[in-house]
């Protein structure tokens, strides 16, 4: 957990700033498993609640708005974590048809859970049991809705603080739901006029963001052509934070029972969809040719499935390969995820794009091998410790994969003395400006 469970001192005379981390999407996505942005949404959680300073917790319901004080998100953290189990739906929530049976158990803790709530759209009025100068925390893409951003801003001297991860919709349409590029537009857009403050992941998301907003306010401006200094004023400021991880120890007691022994091992982490690339990798395991190639390796693809892949999902149900050389295991913890990266002759990472890539990163953290993509997000938090390759040139990852059987797990010169970036630094950053 960051921070170890020790609670940090206030320093100075001042109060400590009031806190309000929006927890929507958390509280959106229970039972699946955790992505980078759920994951980075919990180290808030988890953090904040370590920290001696004021700190509420506000979720979207389907039936209204919850604030949560200390205790109610506490008690969440616990049911997230899976050490309490959901209750009962309450009957207002059996009948929200849109949500799954464990949906409705989630909304009704929290509303059991929290210390305020108001039904419909009332929002402004649950924020008034807040203090003046609240700082509202959004890390997760959730919730930025008009109506959440306006009831904050005319809460007196609320700061909002927003993290944008990455812009991958508007770059890279054809990687995402047609609805999606749409509605991260209105989210991108909102953003710019509400927040007071923006972190971005990488100084590659950074550009992004700030090109983007900087589109959108010269189709909004009033001037002809617009000065670069009027743009600039319209911006929100923005800050580089990258993220940091909270690896678990790996424990080899956890490794998929399936997972074949004494074979060189290669992990691909990461939702299964078009922008991460999987198809290339499938495609060199089943062209492998053992006479010319050597034996072939074990293939071990680690995440759920997403959406826009179906040719993709077909084909791993099908392939003859399954379950002798190439394996997909959805659903695995945290301790036998790390077990497999430590085990794993390296980590594949063949994305598209990326705002940031956490598992490189974690890769990295266990001294495991990475080959990645020619990404600017990686060489930034990575630089010379992968093997960088274009994305689409699978003849060359193909070379890579069997260099890389043939020295197993060795470390070469580039990923000596890596230091990997812990959730710790991030917060030094972040809590000072929030």
């Amino acid at each position: 957990m960051p921070g170890g469970g020790i609670r940090l001192a206030t320093t100075t005379n001042n109060p400590p700033p009031t806190r309000l981390l929006d927890l929507t999407r958390l509280a959106s996505r229970p039972g699946r498993q955790p992505t980078g942005i759920d994951r980075v949404e919990m180290a808030y959680l988890q953090h904040l609640l370590d920290l001696d300073a004021p700190i509420w917790g506000l979720v979207r319901l389907s039936v209204g708005y919850v604030l949560l004080d200390r205790g109610g998100l506490t008690s969440f953290l616990h049911r997230v974590q899976g050490q309490t189990a959901w209750g009962k739906p309450r009957l207002l929530l059996r009948l929200a048809r849109r949500l799954t049976p464990l949906q409705r158990q989630v909304q009704s803790d929290l509303w059991r859970l929290a210390a305020f709530r108001v039904l419909g759209r009332r929002l402004p009025r649950l924020l008034t049991h807040l203090p003046t100068g609240i700082g509202y925390l959004n890390v997760g893409h959730s919730n930025l809705t008009e109506h959440t951003l306006n009831a904050l801003d005319n809460h007196p001297d609320t700061r909002i603080t927003v993290m944008i991860h990455d812009t991958i919709p508007l770059d890279h349409p054809e990687y995402s739901q047609p609805e999606a590029v749409d509605r991260f537009r209105g989210l991108l857009r909102r953003v710019m006029h509400h927040a007071d403050l923006i972190l971005c992941n990488s100084i590659k998301t950074r550009e992004d963001v700030q090109r983007h907003m900087a589109e959108f306010a010269k189709e909004e401006s009033t001037e002809a052509e617009p000065s670069e200094e009027t743009i600039t004023a319209a911006l929100p400021r923005m800050v580089i934070t990258p993220l940091g991880i909270t690896m678990p120890r790996p424990d080899p007691a956890a490794l998929p029972v399936d997972l074949p022994e004494d074979r060189p091992l290669f992990v691909v982490l990461g939702t299964i969809e078009p922008r991460k690339n999987h198809k290339m990798l499938v495609e060199i395991w089943e062209k492998w040719d053992e006479k010319e190639d050597g034996p072939r390796p074990v293939l071990g693809i680690i995440g759920a499935r997403g959406w826009r892949n179906e040719d993709l999902f077909d084909r791993l149900n099908r392939t003859p390969l399954r379950g002798r050389d190439l394996f997909e295991w959805q659903g695995l913890p945290d301790k036998a995820v790390a077990a497999v990266l430590a085990r794993a002759n390296a980590l594949l990472f063949p994305s598209f794009a990326e705002g940031y890539g956490l598992p490189p990163v974690e890769a990295a953290a266990l001294q495991t091998p990475v080959i990645s993509a020619d990404l600017p997000s990686v060489k930034e938090s990575l630089g010379d410790f992968p093997v960088y390759l274009d994305a689409g040139d699978s003849y060359s990852w193909k070379k890579a994969i069997k260099s890389r059987v043939e020295v197993g797990r060795s470390v070469t010169e580039g990923m000596r003395g890596f230091a990997p970036p812990f959730w710790e630094e991030h917060f030094k950053v972040v809590l000072k400006m929030t």
